[in-house]
This record gives structure tokens, sequence and C-alpha cells, in this order.
């Protein structure tokens, strides 16, 4: 993990300490729930080193849970809930959640976690990571269309910021992209007169599926980890 320097604001301290997002430590501050040396903290304070910072009422685990899974690729289509997403997915322990999933006829890299503080980060359209797909579509893909994708697209009255795509076949491209909203790469695609016929997502930051078969999971931590948290702001 990157060395801190200091002095350094309270906020920032505490999302070091990994107690909270930044945004969550302006909370906890303005909650009177922090203290320095003894003293409340105020918004805007910095601390240095030597500085004795207390959280009070946030229990930070020793050891948060975080994993990477392969979601296997649907037997079929499907248009009905999400039930069987969820029945498809590995035991977790009781308490991990889904923190970067998959639309139900998409597969690949997802991200499962206990750690409740990084949902904002990961999720916001501000700080979330990049993540990166191989797409495959029904018809070929155009001359014009890697151009179009990148600059950004019209998808029901919203423009997608800049991404990146490369063409890797007749039918094939890779796109990486910052954004989430639903069903984007499909919407992107279709706005582009040309039907996604798979989805696969390969990377998620610095998180990359590698050789991880589809429906197995593993940890993800040291400094991969430290490298997705710092990715995120976090």
């Amino acid at each position: 993990m990157e060395k801190p320097v200091f002095p350094m604001r309270i906020n920032k301290y505490i999302a070091y300490k990994r107690y909270a997002t930044r945004r969550g430590a302006d909370a906890l501050i303005e909650q009177k729930k922090v203290t320095i040396n003894g003293k409340l903290a105020k918004l805007g304070d910095q601390v240095t080193e030597n500085d004795i910072v207390i959280v009070k009422g946030v229990q930070r685990k020793a050891s948060f849970l975080y994993f990477a899974y392969n979601k296997p690729k649907p037997e079929k289509k499907s248009d009905n809930n999400d039930e069987d997403d969820k029945k498809s997915r590995p035991r977790f322990p009781s308490d991990v959640f889904p923190l970067i999933t998959l639309g139900r006829n998409d597969h690949g890299l997802e991200i499962y976690t206990n750690d409740g503080r990084i949902t904002e980060a990961a999720t916001n359209p501000k700080t979330s990571p990049e993540k990166e797909y191989v797409v495959e579509t029904y018809g070929k893909i155009r001359d014009s269309f890697q151009a179009n994708m990148e600059k950004g697209l019209d998808i029901d009255g919203y423009k997608t910021e800049k991404c990146r795509v490369k063409v890797v076949g007749d039918t094939t491209f890779v796109i990486a992209l910052r954004e989430g909203k639903k069903h984007q790469v499909r919407r992107m695609c279709e706005a582009l007169h040309n039907d996604v016929a798979d989805i696969l997502r390969t990377r998620i930051a610095n998180i990359a599926i590698a050789q991880l078969n589809p429906g197995s999971y593993r940890p993800i931590k040291d400094e991969e980890l430290d490298e997705f948290l710092k990715v995120i702001g976090f």
C-alpha cells in the first residue's frame, strides 16, 4: 500500500485506516463520533503521525473478505427475475454480498465482499472502476463502429462517456469503460444497429478473470486488493 503522507485531512486518514469512505468519514465527524487527541474532530482538520484518532461506534473487522467470481454463461437467455442468478452463485459466508455483478444473460467476472464501506466507492459513477468486456455481435461490425463507440453514444437521451474499443474480429470487439448503466453495452451496440450475441466480462480494474474457471471463485487479497481499493479511492 502507498505510504501515507502527513499531515493528512481527517477524512482521508479515516478512509486510509479503512473505517469508512471519505464521504462516510465526513458523516462520522458530523455525528461527533471522531476525536483527535481527545477533542472532537471538525471537518477539514489535519492529523499527523503522532495524533491519536479514535472513531467511535464503528467496528472495524480485522479481516474483510473479497472474492472474484466467474459467473458461468447461462444455458439459455431469460427475461425472468434474478432468482436463477442467485441460485447459481456459490455459497459464500453469510455476510458476503454482491458488490459488482452482471446482467442475468451475461457472464464473467463479478466481485463479492462483506465490506459495506466500499459499496459507494465501487458503484458511484465518479469512482467506479473500469470494466473490460469481450462482446460478440450477430452481425458484422462496421468500419465506423469503433470510432462511434469510443466518442460516446446517445442511448435513450443519455450520452455515454468516452470508452476504449478494439475490434478483434468480424463480429467481436473488446470494450473498456467505467460506466455501468443497466444493459449499457447492449444498448450501445443497439444504437449502432448491432444486436449482441454474447457478453463476457474479463476484468474489473486490476482484477482479471485469468485462469478462474466458470463457476469458481478466489479470494482477492494482498497487493491485488490494495491496488483495487486504491483505484476506487478507498
